[in-house]
């Protein structure tokens, strides 16, 4: 049963209760009036008949009327016909307990205590015998009678005070946590609707990093051997015996089928497939030297060789082989060194060239592109990748990675 519930009873039983106190008020003086002595219709208790009848009209009035309800100022005067009917009669000291049941609910305050003092002198009125107060002795009582109904009736104020407190903590402690229900369930709402927008906006960037990845694939492997290919086919146009030439082409071109078929599926480099990186970088400095005779490129490792993600060793080999595909286009160059440098923290490959160098901001658009796929690779792990240039002083480039082991996410 709600609260609201439970109060609109309490509220219909107090609004019967008056009545129905008076009424077995007035039967129990009715019929105790043999035994005082009134059998006939005395003055006293047509007074008694004739108040009681007035009560009765008011307490209707006030209960069923257009106005029904409590107020301080009805409490009041019903508390003086109480008191005035238990002077003419003590058994009406019945219906003047009323006062104990509703003070808490029509007044407010101190005027609460007032309530509960009136009605506790009409109770003492009427369980002292009335009156007028006879003797000392009999004065002694009344005032023991009513600090007695006083004292239980203060008791049950603060009962009932203290209930009602505790319910209306208990509702505003309701409405607060309905309040945070609503306020958490516009946050989920919230949060599902922000969650819907950073997955759409993270599977757009995977898209797209998708794409670059595979534009950077395509120039770094396939595209790199088709240039090499296209190398051999004119370098042996002009040969007496293009055969060397005719199956160099034909070796490059089995690699780039299946660099792109390893593209597709999106696995390892093929020279990672069986080989540590240095071995990797080795075989591709000796395929170059060979591809680009009299151009002489070297390896020199340092450090302690480790295995490391394969998304570092990836970079790597990808970031020297266009290295050395733009040495061997633009650089003019005798001689290239790479250095692979293993630290404790970093993974370094510096790419140096003896060869004509050039403006960084004037770059043809070809080693733009290698540039920045290269500049994309390192970022997208962490890493920094540096270019120092100027024409006619040859190039250097400078990779640096973080370490990361295999196996690290």
């Amino acid at each position: 049963m709600s609260t609201a519930t439970a109060g609109a009873q309490e509220q219909h039983w107090l609004r019967h209760l008056p009545l129905a106190l008076l009424g077995v008020a007035v039967a129990v003086a009715l019929a105790s009036a043999p035994a005082t002595g009134a059998a006939s219709p005395a003055p006293r208790l047509l007074a008694q008949l004739a108040l009681a009848a007035v009560t009765a009209a008011l307490l209707a009035w006030w209960a069923y009327g257009p106005t029904a309800g409590g107020s301080p100022l009805r409490f009041a005067v019903r508390t003086v016909l109480a008191f005035a009917l238990t002077v003419l009669n003590p058994l009406f000291c019945v219906f003047a307990w009323i006062g104990f049941a509703d003070a808490a609910e029509v007044l407010r305050g101190r005027w609460v205590w007032v309530g509960f003092a009136g009605t506790a002198a009409a109770m003492a009125t009427g369980q002292s015998g009335g009156l007028p107060i006879g003797s000392a002795g009999h004065l002694a009582f009344f005032f023991a009678l009513f600090a007695l109904n006083f004292g239980l009736a203060g008791a049950m104020g603060r009962a009932a005070l203290q209930m009602e407190r505790t319910s209306t903590d208990r509702a505003a402690a309701i409405a607060e946590l309905e309040r945070a229900n609503a306020s958490l369930e516009e946050a989920l709402a919230r949060n599902e609707a922000l969650q819907e927008t950073v997955v759409a906006q993270a599977r757009v960037a995977g898209v797209q990093e998708e794409r670059q990845r595979l534009a950077r694939e395509i120039h770094d492997t396939i595209a790199q051997s088709l240039a090499a290919v296209l190398t051999q086919l004119q370098a042996a146009g002009g040969e007496a015996d293009p055969g060397p030439r005719i199956v160099r082409a034909t070796e490059l071109t089995r690699t780039a089928l299946a660099d792109a078929r390893r593209s597709v599926m999106d696995l390892s480099p093929a020279p990672l497939t069986d080989a540590d990186l240095p071995t990797a970088i080795e075989a591709v400095v000796r395929t170059f030297s060979a591809a680009h005779h009299p151009l002489c490129a070297d390896l020199v490792v340092a450090g302690e060789v480790r295995e490391l993600h394969p998304e570092v060793e990836t970079t790597v080999l990808r970031v020297a082989q266009e290295a050395l595909a733009n040495v061997a286009r633009h650089a003019g160059a005798a001689r290239v060194l790479l250095t692979l440098t293993y630290d404790d923290a970093e993974l370094i490959l510096d790419v140096r060239d003896d060869g004509s160098g050039f403006e960084p901001t004037t770059a043809p658009s070809a080693s733009s592109f290698g540039l920045r796929g290269m500049r994309q690779r390192a970022e997208r792990l962490a890493g920094v990748l540096e270019v120092e240039t100027e024409p006619g002083a040859g190039t250097a480039l400078s990779l640096r990675l973080p370490a990361l082991v295999r196996g690290a996410a």
